[in-house]
């Protein structure tokens, strides 16, 4: 289990001349184990994006202690990022395909001025936002449908029909925080969503305009991307 800063990183996945969490994972298995291994992440989280439960396999021949891998690896990552737990699992497990659900969380801060200890973690929101237009309108996401309005070009998903099982939306403070439950995300999906359920709830968007907007099947039809910096992968289920 890995959490991590995603400001921090170029995505998950590893790129040529960038630093991105699975690269840096890749290095510390190799001062570890001395082996050469594959990275097999539950997720890709995008540039920007956090984690605070990740999920990754791997295997080793090494001796070391299962339970002792995430000392021995934190030892060789940088601060950005840390195995939080780890553990054998059985020779067939894959942290993506065994995925039975995942959660995110998106973190969006109502003050007038910017929070500087929070600017990395939520997106700030200039606009007044009636919660109850939210809730209602996260409502009709729940289910299996079509989210091709959601998703955002360049995925490579062979098929844009998901299932939300739930929406949270919940208070604290000047923070309004949107937790997502599903099978599983297109690209970019948990942004869009947020970006149109604040639209929404701004009264940019009518509030019953939801159910429309997924009918389309157009991502012309949904609000704006929301930053990538307010977004958590929080947990993976198995």
């Amino acid at each position: 289990m890995i959490a991590y800063r995603g400001g921090a990183f170029a995505g998950w996945q590893i790129q040529k001349n960038a630093q991105t969490v699975e690269g840096n994972l890749k290095k510390a298995i190799r001062e570890v184990t001395g082996e050469d291994v594959v990275v097999y992440g539950a997720g890709r989280t995008d540039a920007g994006v956090h984690a605070r439960g990740q999920r990754a396999n791997f295997k080793t021949a090494s001796a070391i202690p299962a339970d002792r891998f995430a000392f021995a690896l934190n030892a060789h990552l940088p601060e950005a990022v840390r195995v939080m737990q780890s553990f054998e699992v059985p020779m067939a497990f894959h942290s993506r395909y065994d995925a039975k659900g995942k959660c995110y969380t998106y973190r969006v801060y109502r003050g007038r001025i910017a929070d500087p200890l929070m600017a990395d973690y939520s997106w700030q929101y200039g606009y007044a936002l009636d919660v109850d237009k939210i809730r209602k309108a996260a409502r009709a996401v729940i289910g299996t449908h079509d989210f091709k309005s959601f998703q955002a070009a360049g995925s490579s998903a062979k098929t844009s029909v998901r299932r939300v099982d739930r929406i949270e939306v919940k208070e604290s403070g000047p923070m309004l925080i949107l937790h997502y439950y599903g099978n599983g995300f297109l690209y970019n999906m948990v942004r869009i969503l947020t970006g149109t359920l604040l639209a929404i709830g701004s009264g940019k968007l009518p509030e019953d305009s939801m159910p429309a907007i997924i009918a389309a099947k157009s991502r012309k039809a949904a609000g704006v991307t929301a930053p990538a910096k307010g977004l958590e992968l929080t947990r993976v289920y198995y």
